[in-house]
């Protein structure tokens, strides 16, 4: 099993992984060498058949991630910036491609790159004392790793210009009310409260989970009638596997699925 410096995975045995930034001094900053560790294990992470969901966070009850490592960015020459940039883009499109469906538990400071990380989860939960917001225009530079394309498509255009062209910081309750979060949770109840949603996926039929995640994935950006070829291909592509039969019998006999992942 590989050993990381900058982040610490957790395989646990309901199926759920655990991946947390770990540079609390730093505030979980993102320099190089976390994104080439989260890339790292988001890419193995996607070769696990047995896995159901993966939970990101960071270390510390202080950031989830406080963003880029402003003091590394301002030594860099911009095709420094630009491969900066790039790494950053393959790391988040790597969590965002993950198989299962990924959850974002943050608990404190999320700015910059920690919200860019955040909004490549599928599913996003707060701490109470949570920050989050892009403040790149603040430092003359935009956001680099997915924010003024992401963050759009999860909470709409006009809120995402918003909260690019001002900067702002929006705290906990702010952030739910405009959709960026599914909840708010105080500190020391958040990781739990996520894992309980977590286990409540894994309990389902894996490849169906898996199916509906490619499903909204790829039909996000496609015109209507293209995104419905895909649900009509998967919903029948499940037809013939092991779990849509237990799945179906287990109702009819009102018992709980033993689903196998087949």
């Amino acid at each position: 099993m590989t050993e990381y410096k900058m982040i610490e995975l957790e395989r646990r045995d309901d199926g759920i992984a655990i991946v947390s930034v770990n540079r609390p001094k730093r505030l979980n900053a993102l320099n190089e060498e976390v994104l080439a560790e989260l890339f790292h294990a988001a890419t193995a992470l996607g070769e696990d058949d047995d896995l159901r969901a993966v939970i990101f966070t960071g270390a510390g009850d202080r950031a989830f991630v406080a963003g880029a490592d402003i003091a590394a960015m301002s030594e860099m020459s911009a095709e420094e910036a630009k491969r900066f940039g790039l790494k950053g883009h393959q790391t988040m499109s790597a969590i965002a491609n993950l198989p299962v469906p990924t959850l974002a538990a943050v608990n404190g400071f999320a700015l910059g790159g920690g919200l860019e990380l955040a909004i490549s989860c599928d599913l996003i939960y707060l701490a109470d004392s949570a920050k989050v917001g892009l403040p790149e225009v603040g430092l003359g530079i935009i956001p680099g790793f997915g924010g003024t394309q992401r963050l759009g498509r999860l909470i709409g255009w006009q809120q995402a210009r918003r909260l690019v062209f001002t900067g702002a910081t929006l705290n906990a309750e702010e952030a739910f009310e405009i959709g960026l979060a599914l909840g708010v949770f105080p500190g020391d109840a958040l990781l739990d409260a996520v894992i309980e949603e977590a286990q409540t996926i894994a309990q389902k039929g894996p490849v169906a989970v898996r199916q509906a995640k490619e499903a909204m994935r790829l039909g996000s950006d496609r015109a209507l009638d293209k995104a419905l070829d895909l649900e009509v291909q998967g919903f029948a592509g499940l037809w013939e596997t092991a779990d849509r039969k237990e799945g179906m019998q287990a109702f009819l006999e009102k018992r709980s699925p033993d689903f196998r992942g087949q």
